[in-house]
């Protein structure tokens, strides 16, 4: 048997290659451009990268910010992303453990962190990612609560955007906002989907305030609330309940 630190380890490696694919999807999905072919070449020249090239947090390390072949910088997300992968895969494991659905859930929320950087650069969320954190979020023991969740925070979500569009007037919700819904209910259930949604709000209210006048992509915060929860899923019950009845 593997010991904890060796499997911790192995955890954390196997995030950060998930997380050199996330950045391949960050930027090419966006672009209309396939994340298969062609193989990863350097923004700035053009070059093909080597394998060696591609080794997560490692070869930005070794290159020092730098292409091999024009030495141009290489932008610090990439090596963030493959690192807050790998955070992500621990954390989760430690919350989990070695089950047969942690691969699934790590994978969602893999999917909700290429939205959440997606969104802060381009202010918009694409379908097909948004879905893939979906369709993983649902890959649980009880894969029909998940989905009655998911049903039920998506559609309440929907309305709710529904009445405040007619109120206002104009678009007050997105249909990405609705899909993110659907992965928060099936990832934390009731009630801990209402306190998530409320955290969201409070997360982001500072950054709505300092960007007032441009405002500020709401999935980011959305996803980073429900993490929070979903690795906090007793604490946050408890707080509401302590809320509630004293």
């Amino acid at each position: 048997m593997l010991g904890t630190y060796t499997l911790t380890l192995l955890v954390f490696v196997f995030g950060a290659m998930i997380g050199s694919f996330l950045n391949v999807v960050i930027y090419r999905i966006p672009k209309g451009e396939s994340i298969v072919f062609p193989a990863s070449k350097c923004q700035s020249c053009q070059t093909p990268l080597k394998w060696y090239h591609n080794i997560p947090i490692f070869s930005w390390l070794f290159l020092r910010g730098k292409c091999a072949f024009c030495h141009a910088d290489i932008a610090k997300q990439y090596p963030m992303v493959e690192l807050l992968t790998g955070i992500i895969f621990v954390a989760l494991f430690f919350k989990l453990g070695l089950v047969w659905y942690l691969p699934f859930v790590a994978g969602s929320f893999a999917a909700l962190l290429a939205l959440v950087m997606i969104d802060f650069k381009y202010m918009a969320v694409p379908d097909n990612v948004n879905f893939v954190a979906l369709l993983l979020a649902l890959v649980q023991p009880d894969f029909l609560h998940a989905a009655l969740y998911a049903a039920i925070a998506a559609g309440g979500l929907y309305l709710i955007g529904l009445l405040s569009s007619l109120l206002a007037r104009k678009q007050a919700m997105g249909g990405a906002d609705v899909i993110v819904a659907g992965t928060m209910g099936a990832l934390l259930g009731f009630p801990n989907f209402f306190i998530a949604l409320f955290l969201s709000a409070v997360l982001a209210i500072v950054p709505s305030l300092v960007n007032r006048e441009n405002g500020v992509p709401f999935v980011p915060f959305l996803a980073l609330a429900t993490f929070i929860v979903y690795l906090y899923d007793k604490e946050a019950a408890q707080l509401l309940e302590t809320l509630i009845y004293g």
